[in-house]
């Protein structure tokens, strides 16, 4: 399969996007907030990412250096990740959903010396990196902050005005833009490596495959820390000239009233919503007949929600699949209805996928095999760890760690994960961590967790625990108690997010000839 997506012409850094559609859109809308209503254009976005730069020469943040977000969706977030990016730094959006721990771990392992925060994580923050040496430095921003603080008030003179020969000359195609970290199956966080080349490739695919242009406008309300709407929502709209409406989060109860006031013309969601959705009201056709698609990725779609959606909103499902290895979508299903196939992934977009046996060897359609990736958009590696690069390729294609298989007209299905990685919500979790909490309880003698199909979040969590012989229950009373012990501790040391919905308590965990808990065994039917 040829990459037929890439275009000679098409501008290869973040920061010639912006300056791209600054010259031809200049007045143009390129982001709308829904708390707010107000606007950004596209050449009021190029000086805003100047001005960024000049704060970050301030700070003395070098070109090349990474710079750490954490704030929830904002217009404030969206210009900070862009102007960094644009003045030659990478972004590492942190996922406000990781313990302190998990946080403290990526900001020093990425090496952020600068860092801004929303005003209610700062705090957070400067007691979670309470004796790092040396410690960073924190700048309060409100996510829909019209000024940063500091930022100066011109673009930065007479190169503001030379339209796009005032590109930073210190950016380039193979440049690092974005450090994304994801959940792995050791439960330590790896920093994706995304190149500029990596993220203006995708963006444009993304816009060609959805065939976007000015007149579209996506509903934005998954969060930009993830690459999904780092790709999606925020950079798609760089390459095609469309807009965004930025939401903090996702509500069902506000998502079509929202999407309707602001004239959207997409919808970029995750089964989660699909799933939610489906639980309340239609609005009237009339309400929704400007939205073209819905796009849903992260995670795979059941087959009966993708029905029941299309059925209640009479809005055709357009379901794509990607990793942060591959900037989001490396599949995807056609935009003619016709051509799309329900429970597929669909054909690769702007790359080539091959599936493999576990020789490397390419087996032919029908079946199952581990997926594998090569394209424009494909990491290079994961920052500052050689052997998890190493690991992650074969004969220079991306390893997926996905089960699947190709029809004969190019559809792709995964099948299954050969990584044990639970994802709830489109959220990586890693099995290992919630293992280790359990195992830090008194009572547990031996645990392990496994994604369980939930119907709203794709997966929840499953832990199967063995507990000492003293702590065993004598009644199903105990045994309650003893299930919510658990989860108390399971909530304090990981979160709620990452507490498991079932505790089952058993005799042993079944293991392989290594040693080696089989996580999918738990699963069947005892």
């Amino acid at each position: 399969m040829s990459i037929e997506h890439h275009h000679p012409d098409d501008p290869r850094t973040v920061a010639a996007l912006v300056d791209a559609r600054a010259d031809d859109r200049g007045e143009a809308t390129y982001l709308v907030s829904t708390e707010t209503g107000r606007t950004l254009g596209f050449a009021a976005l190029r000086s805003s990412c100047r001005r960024i730069g000049a704060l970050l020469d301030r700070h003395g943040v070098g070109r090349g250096e990474n710079v750490a977000i954490v704030m929830p969706n904002g217009s404030a977030t969206v210009r900070l990740l862009l102007g960094a990016m644009y003045s030659g730094r990478a972004v590492v959006p942190v996922n406000l959903l990781s313990q302190p721990e998990q946080m403290r771990y990526v900001l020093d392992h990425a090496g952020c010396r600068l860092i801004f925060a929303s005003p209610d994580w700062a705090p957070r923050l400067r007691e979670t990196l309470a004796g790092s040496d040396p410690a960073p430095r924190i700048v309060e921003v409100a996510p829909e902050a019209d000024v940063v603080p500091g930022e100066p008030d011109e673009p930065g003179g007479q190169a503001a005005t030379r339209g796009a020969d005032a590109q930073p000359a210190e950016v380039s195609p193979g440049d690092l833009a974005l450090l994304m970290y994801t959940s792995g199956t050791t439960g330590k966080p790896k920093g994706v490596m995304l190149t500029h080349a990596n993220l203006a490739a995708n963006a444009h695919a993304i816009s060609r495959e959805h065939r976007l242009g000015p007149a579209d406008r996506v509903a934005a309300v998954l969060p930009l820390y993830h690459i999904n709407a780092f790709a999606v929502t925020m950079l798609a709209p760089l390459a095609h000239g469309g807009s965004l409406a930025i939401s903090p989060r996702f509500s069902a109860a506000r998502f079509w009233p929202m999407v309707a006031e602001h004239r959207c013309t997409w919808i970029n969601v995750v089964p989660t919503i699909i799933s939610y959705l489906l639980e309340g009201d239609a609005p009237s056709r009339a309400q929704l007949s400007a939205i073209r698609f819905c796009r849903s990725a992260s995670a795979a779609l059941p087959p009966e929600h993708h029905r029941a959606f299309e059925a209640k909103f009479g809005i055709g499902i357009v379901e794509t699949m990607g990793l942060t290895e591959t900037v989001a979508p490396a599949f995807s299903n056609p935009i003619d209805a016709a051509e799309r196939r329900v429970g597929s992934v669909g054909r690769p977009s702007g790359c080539e996928a091959r599936i493999v046996d576990e020789h490397g060897a390419t087996l032919p359609d029908g079946e199952t095999g581990e997926i594998l990736i090569r394209g424009p958009q494909v990491t290079c590696g994961y920052y500052r760890n050689p052997d998890a690069t190493r690991s992650a390729f074969l004969h220079g294609w991306l390893r997926t760690g996905d089960l699947g298989r190709r029809d004969a007209d190019g559809f792709f299905y995964v099948t299954g994960r050969i990584k044990e990685l639970i994802i709830k919500g489109g959220e990586n979790i890693a099995p290992r961590e919630i293992d280790e909490v359990l195992l830090r309880h008194p009572a547990v003698v031996d645990a392990a967790a496994v994604g369980m199909p939930d119907r709203h979040y794709g997966q929840e969590i499953l832990a199967c625990v063995i507990v000492r012989d003293d702590r065993r229950a004598a009644s199903p009373r105990d045994e309650d108690a003893l299930r919510e012990e658990l989860r108390a501790f399971c909530a304090t040391h990981l979160g709620r997010y990452k507490t498991p919905k079932e505790i089952r308590f058993v005799d042993e965990l079944p293991r392989g000839p290594s040693g080696k808990v089989q996580r999918l065994k738990l699963l069947e039917p005892s």
